[in-house]
């Protein structure tokens, strides 16, 4: 996985900032959280369990937006 982000004239401080949205949309903060501890697979089932009803909540939460 390749990130490249361009420095306009010296706007380090900007290309950070756009580095760090697009590795965080990328979801690599949240794996470098997961693998920092060691999660037993029984709690590694649990947590995923988890993301996946919260997900499923906030589609049908859009969903219900809609009409």
């Amino acid at each position: 996985m390749a990130m490249e982000v361009e420095v306009e004239e010296g706007k380090v401080d900007a290309a950070i900032k756009t580095l760090k949205k697009k590795l965080n949309r990328a979801g690599v903060f949240r794996k470098i959280k997961e693998k920092r501890f060691y999660e037993p697979p029984s709690a590694k089932k649990q947590r995923k369990r988890k993301e996946v009803l919260r997900r499923a909540k906030k589609k049908l939460k859009k969903q219900q937006r809609k009409y």
